[in-house]
């Protein structure tokens, strides 16, 4: 050990000692004053009743009380929030961009960059690009009830399109601008699109002969080549008059989208949404989004339900939506838009918690920071059990705001007031570590089939260590007797599209949605996720194994990226592992390892595998033997987009990894006895 390392260590251990940090820590994976949680005021906290008469009513928002009782006719645990009246027959979501350019014409709606430079656009202008679109597509002859596949990456034109496809009462079939050739022609053939709209050349090139494969596509336009404002001007010999009036005749409870599930579990199907879906989610909303001053930053793929309801829900409110050019410039728009508002997945979260472990590496300012992640979630959990904090455990938190705290929250952009985390499960442990660190996420819940949030955390609530929060306005929620979460509301699908099976197998008789997510409700109404019934495990010796709380503890390794774990008609449960290379290499330096080794060396070095082995043991501490992990394997290779083991909304794809992995799994991890 040379004389600089045996000095690092010392230094180490002496922080590990002057910050009372065990040698068990284990990684999870603002407002204007910056420097406190926005749950700090034990004045503005309510504390979570050992046991609550029901049924039990709280109003967490003005106007939309949440009630939890237990249904006298089936018996089941129930919790509902009221929303806002019915809408008018003729609410659209062309009326959602004109109402805002009616209250804030003049102020800016979307800001955006073009070719280098930032550019932004009034409600007025953004209704102005809307109409001229949609008189195009009017002059195409596109009617009622006409499909148009689109493919297009979150952008202005995303936002302008669609809204001119809703305005002329047509149905828009989204499509990932990360989708195949067939992905793309299977979705035009199941919405019988007329129009397939494309944004670049490379998107074009994958649909290229699609006109003569799919019976009802009649052209391919590119916005690349011109092709948007190739509709517009076509649209400048369609009146006025003639694009209202086609306006006028859409209808609430008109079908305007066909939005394909994630496809996590089993083939994708087509959800049918009508405007009424859309607007009554977007009507429901919060006061923090009425605050002109707020700002919010959109990055997720529109194409998928989650992101395209959260554009509604901020054109609908008072604020000023900023557009990320994509994921890879995320952390420069971040400073650009300052955003008090974010919809994030929890991998993005995820990578931020990386980025600053690796900064502070595996020396004295690795200890620091660890013990800064323990303070902020001890504060945190003390929130939930108790309702307050003591001295002490807000003492320890305060040490470590203008050291480790306030940096992380001026890379969110410094002004974060609500951050909303969905589209996946989110660790409880790095949950707490951000809201004790002042960084105000909140997770949320819901599905395509509930156009995205059916529960939520709003601010206000108290913090319920691992729920995804209470029924979001205008919603039931119910746990069946198998542990299924079933939902109602006025924002729940009513069928897949030309899929009457899949539709039937998807409500109760008595009209309920089976979402496939095993939960619990607490007397509080809040929600709590337990895992995904298709994802249940069931092994040969008949036990029942949720994957989901495993995979999360395996995760919190600080260079493991994915954790699936097996074992479904199998003698033991299993995992199969993924190595983030990025958090890799700085470990692997940190260890005296060749940091420039292949990943294929790496995921069979002894030394990785020590460290995962650690992880997955502790995993095991948790849960029974038979639900323990017994084994593992860690791949070269992560689980992406690009080899089609995620989905766009960032989801493994469990079903493509077992069969990508077939042989593996039956000749090393599963052999038999001799």
């Amino acid at each position: 050990m040379s004389i600089i390392t045996s000095l690092n260590k010392q230094a180490t251990n002496l922080a590990r000692k002057a910050l009372r940090l065990g040698n068990d820590f284990v990684h999870p994976v603002s407002d204007d004053s910056g420097n406190t949680p926005d749950y700090n005021d034990p004045n503005s906290i309510l504390s979570p009743d050992g046991h609550i008469e029901l049924p039990h009513t709280a109003e967490w928002g003005p106007g939309y009380p949440s009630t939890t009782f237990l249904d006298p006719e089936t018996g089941l645990l129930t919790t509902k929030t009221e929303g806002n009246p019915p809408l008018d027959e003729g609410t659209s979501i062309y009326d959602i961009y004109a109402d805002r350019a009616a209250r804030m014409g003049d102020e800016p709606l979307y800001t955006f960059k073009q070719d280098g430079d930032w550019h932004t656009k009034t409600a007025n202008e953004t209704l102005a690009d809307i109409r001229a679109v949609a008189k195009g597509l009017l002059h195409y002859g596109l009617k009622k009830g006409d499909g148009v596949a689109f493919m297009c990456r979150t952008s202005y034109d995303w936002d302008v399109f669609d809204a001119a496809v809703m305005a002329c009462g047509g149905v828009l079939a989204t499509i990932y601008d990360t989708d195949s050739a067939e992905q793309i022609r299977n979705i035009v053939n199941n919405s019988d699109a007329r129009l397939l709209v494309v944004e670049t050349t490379d998107m074009k090139a994958k649909a290229d002969g699609a006109e003569t494969e799919c019976p009802t596509l009649e052209h391919i336009v590119c916005f690349e080549t011109g092709g948007l404002d190739e509709i517009k001007a076509y649209g400048s010999g369609v009146s006025d008059e003639a694009l209202d009036a086609r306006i006028d005749s859409v209808q609430k409870t008109d079908l305007c989208s066909i939005v394909y599930t994630s496809g996590s579990t089993a083939a994708p199907k087509g959800v049918e949404m009508t405007h009424e879906h859309y607007c009554a989610t977007a009507f429901n909303m919060p006061e923090l989004l009425h605050d002109k001053k707020n700002t919010v930053l959109l990055f997720l793929p529109q194409a998928h339900s989650f992101a395209r309801a959260i554009n509604y829900i901020c054109v609908a409110s008072n604020l000023h939506i900023y557009i990320a050019q994509g994921i890879k410039t995320l952390t420069a728009d971040l400073q650009v838009a300052k955003p008090t508002i974010m919809i994030v997945v929890p991998r993005v979260l995820e990578k931020v918690y990386n980025a600053a472990s690796q900064k502070a590496g595996h020396g004295a300012k690795g200890v620091a920071f660890a013990a800064a992640v323990v303070a902020a979630q001890n504060y945190m959990k003390e929130v939930s059990t108790k309702g307050k904090t003591g001295t002490l455990t807000k003492a320890r938190r305060a040490a470590f705001d203008p050291v480790v705290y306030a940096s992380l929250r001026e890379v969110l952009g410094g002004r974060a007031k609500w951050i909303v985390a969905g589209g996946a499960p989110l660790d409880p442990e790095l949950l707490a570590f951000f809201r004790g660190a002042g960084v105000p996420v909140y997770e949320g819940y819901g599905l395509t089939e509930t156009t995205a949030p059916c529960a939520f955390n709003v601010l206000g609530v108290p913090y319920h260590q691992g729920s995804v929060g209470i029924a979001f306005p205008g919603f039931e929620l119910r746990i069946a007797e198998d542990g299924e979460i079933q939902v109602k509301g006025a924002s729940v699908f009513p069928k897949y599209h030309k899929n009457g099976e899949a539709t039937e197998d998807s409500f109760t008789e008595d009209g309920w949605y089976k979402t496939g997510d095993l939960g619990r409700i607490d007397d509080d109404g809040f929600l709590y996720i337990i895992g995904r019934k298709k994802d249940l495990i069931i092994t040969a010796g008949g036990k029942n194994v949720s994957p989901g709380p495993i995979e999360d503890v395996i995760k919190r390794c600080e260079f493991v990226s994915q954790a699936l774990v097996l074992g479904d008609k199998r003698p033991f449960i299993s995992a199969l592992i993924t190595l983030d290379e990025e958090a890799l290499r700085p470990w692997l330096e940190s260890k005296g390892l060749n940091r420039d080794m292949s990943m294929e060396e790496a995921s069979s070095n002894a030394a990785v595998r020590a460290e995962v082995q650690k992880w997955v043991d502790l995993a095991n501490e948790g849960v029974s033997r038979a639900e323990s992990v017994r084994k593992f394997i860690i791949l070269p290779e992560e689980f992406t987009q690009e080899n089609g083991l995620m989905t766009a909304s960032m989801k493994v794809i469990r079903p493509k990894v077992i069969k990508r992995y077939a042989t593996l799994l039956n000749t090393q991890m599963y052999t038999k006895k001799k």
